[in-house]
């Protein structure tokens, strides 16, 4: 059997199992994954796996974007042979940072009272393949007041949206804040998982830029032209600019600082969207207010520690890693390490060695990202890995299986996992993103209900054990 016969075959047992026989019919070697067979990135991140059984080589993130079995197969012929995790030594991390900010209103005070303080000291550490690349908070500083600088003199005002369309990464962060610092409101897009598709990714998103009224889109160089052929649909929408672009138009970071507005705390920072692959979009308007008081509340759950530190691998278009994971580092002054999406869902065991190498102590994940470690992570590839440090394990932003906390806990407990470090919590956009959570190191309590009366009546009544 060839390499693109054993791919095919792979593609039609998942399909198969996942979607029923039409599915697996539409299996062929030109097939779309996304379009014909009906493979999202979850389904991509199980198939990944079997893959790598099924061929005997290892498969790195890139196969991930790969949208039919004879892309594939192409690429596997040269892929090396599967070989053992090695372990990941542990990082010096630096604590969390002694000053505290109470007073501060914005996010813009945050950042540019921490920078002024502690230039030098380490806020995020990039996880990016085998390397970790640190950014302090003055590096940070200076890359968003030279933004928000270049976005004034081009003409943003004060509440004026300015959509992100940019992967998890240095220039995003400064972004973000390069437009909360020129007063405008950030509007998160999710980046496009393939390049060659930017057309396609793009018209999905223009319902969001129209929505928003963004003029001003801050992109990736390869979004450049798609962008620009998007003006019939939004029509407010002016040509992308990068990153690079921006940073090159103002050359000091203390001159920039001069040109920046005053931010009051009632200012509007972000605009969430919930919603907007289909249907219309839904935005949540959150103002500066609205973000620092509910990371203090965040903290105020985790009953946060000096020595906390915080690793997240969640996208930042969304809430939970946006405001839960990096904007309540930014403001508590935790170290934070990041990663991207796609390198959790090609190896999940990297969140966890990622909290092995940091010490972490709070990370947060949906439902399913607890799963995919229990079901997709190999015993050789946790050899010598140390969960011990991780005290809150919040689980939220989906239903909460409790099958599943079990099988985590039965799973990882050999490596240092404890149950009580499990955190079922729960939010929504509305609320910036957290509402409740749990009393830490509580352990999760689960009620088990009687279907009929709760699915009639809206009452959670305690089920008899003879119950099926």
């Amino acid at each position: 059997m060839t390499t693109e016969e054993r791919v095919v075959e792979t593609v039609r047992e998942l399909a198969l199992q996942l979607h029923g026989p039409r599915a697996a019919r539409a299996v062929s070697p030109t097939a779309s994954f996304e379009r014909d067979v009906g493979l999202g990135s979850l389904e991509r991140a199980e198939l990944l796996t079997r893959l790598e059984d099924a061929l005997g080589r290892e498969l790195d993130d890139r196969y991930l974007l790969f949208d039919s079995a004879r892309e594939i197969a192409d690429a596997a012929a040269g892929a090396p042979p599967r070989a053992a995790h090695v372990a990941v030594a542990r990082a010096a991390v630096a604590p969390a940072s002694a000053l505290t900010l109470d007073h501060v209103a914005t996010l813009v005070d945050a950042l540019r009272e921490r920078a002024a303080a502690e230039p030098t000291r380490v806020h995020v550490r990039l996880h990016d393949d085998d390397r970790v690349i640190p950014m302090t908070y003055g590096e940070l500083w200076q890359g968003a007041a030279r933004i928000g600088a270049a976005l004034v003199a081009r003409g943003v005002r004060p509440g004026e949206p300015v959509a992100l369309m940019l992967p998890t990464g240095f220039e995003y962060l400064q972004a973000f804040m390069g437009v909360v610092a020129a007063g405008g409101v950030a509007v998160p897009l999710y980046p496009p998982a393939r390049l060659d598709r930017l057309g396609e990714y793009l018209q999905r998103q223009s319902r969001i830029l129209v929505n928003a009224g963004a003029r001003v889109l801050i992109a990736m160089p390869e979004a450049a032209p798609v962008a620009r052929a998007l003006r019939t649909d939004a029509p407010a929408l002016a040509a992308p600019v990068t990153v690079a672009a921006l940073l090159d138009e103002v050359a000091s970071a203390n001159h920039a600082a001069a040109a920046l507005p005053h931010v009051p705390a009632n200012a509007p920072a972000l605009i969430q969207y919930t919603s907007g692959s289909t249907g219309d979009p839904k935005g949540v308007v959150l103002t500066h207010a609205n973000l620092i008081a509910n990371v203090r509340a965040i903290a105020d759950g985790v009953q946060l520690r000096p020595t906390d530190v915080v690793v997240s691998w969640l996208p930042l278009y969304h809430d939970m890693g946006l405001i839960g994971a990096w904007l309540f580092s930014l403001v508590h002054g935790l170290p934070i390490g990041l990663m991207s999406p796609l390198a959790f869902l090609a190896r999940p065991e990297r969140w966890l060695w990622a909290i092995h190498q940091e010490r972490a102590t709070l990370c947060a994940a949906p439902n399913f990202a607890y799963e995919l470690c229990v079901r997709k992570i190999r015993d050789d590839a946790l050899e010598g890995l140390d969960l011990s440090s991780w005290r809150c394990a919040l689980n939220g932003s989906e239903p909460v299986s409790a099958a599943t906390l079990d099988r985590f806990v039965e799973r990882f407990a050999r490596w240092g996992f404890r149950r009580d470090a499990l955190m079922p919590v729960y939010g929504l956009a509305e609320s910036s993103v957290a509402l409740c959570f749990p009393p830490v190191a509580r352990a999760p309590r689960i009620d088990v209900v009687d279907r009929a009366a709760f699915t009639r009546d809206g009452r959670a009544t305690p089920a008899p054990d003879t119950d099926p």
